[in-house]
């Protein structure tokens, strides 16, 4: 589990194909000298298991599921991801509950910048939709945003210069893809409002 509030950036420095999937390799810096095979690390919103460690390079491997979910399959040397450590028993809850557990992706559809004000546009994969909720909490690129405005096809957050500096946030692009984890809380209010529904109109069948 984790809280979506991104401690650094990291840099891939290597990719590699398994029989699984890939060997991602990052350098955390100093952050590597805190962590253990078996640790779980949020990289970019995905949720990845330590493999290696060669400080301060640690290495992942990422199965082809979780590739064709996220843009982890598209990183390639010198790209630039967030990460975050587990949350621990004891440590503060700053963002929200963020499991690493990618529903899908997003493309960036602007980047406005007014004055003090940095605002993205997002257009999610369709089937998000239904949990992009205005005011609700969202996880992109494993950062915990909230989101200012929701449209039937797009939504918005703004950005505060903080995040702009410790996230990859700072270098988004139109067109470009990022990983979005709904809200827990926004998902099980939608399963359980649909099942509720199926369950409904299967006790108004009658059996001829």
């Amino acid at each position: 589990m984790f809280t979506g509030i991104v401690e650094s950036t990291g840099i891939v420095t290597g990719v590699a194909p398994t029989a699984a999937g890939r060997r991602l390799r990052v350098d955390l810096g100093n952050v590597a000298a805190q962590c253990k095979v078996g640790d779980s690390i949020c990289i970019s919103g995905v949720c990845l298991t330590v493999a290696a460690i060669r400080h301060p390079v640690v290495e992942f491997d990422v199965i082809f599921e979780t590739l064709e979910r996220s843009t982890l399959e598209t990183k390639s040397p010198g790209d630039r991801v967030n990460f975050e450590r587990s949350l621990r028993a004891g440590d503060r809850l700053d963002g929200h509950f963020v499991q690493g557990h990618v529903d899908g992706t997003a493309t960036v559809e602007q980047v406005r910048r007014t004055g003090g004000e940095h605002v993205v546009w997002f257009r999610p994969q369709d089937e998000l939709t239904p949990y992009v909720v205005p005011k609700g909490s969202i996880a992109i690129d494993g950062v915990s945003l909230t989101i200012a405005e929701a449209r039937p096809d797009v939504f918005s957050v703004a950005i505060i210069p903080t995040t702009l500096e410790r996230t990859t946030f700072g270098q988004l692009q139109e067109a470009d893809v990022v990983n979005i984890e709904t809200d827990i809380i926004a998902r099980t209010v939608v399963h359980h409002l649909s099942t509720a529904s199926l369950v409904n109109s299967l006790q108004k069948v009658t059996v001829p």
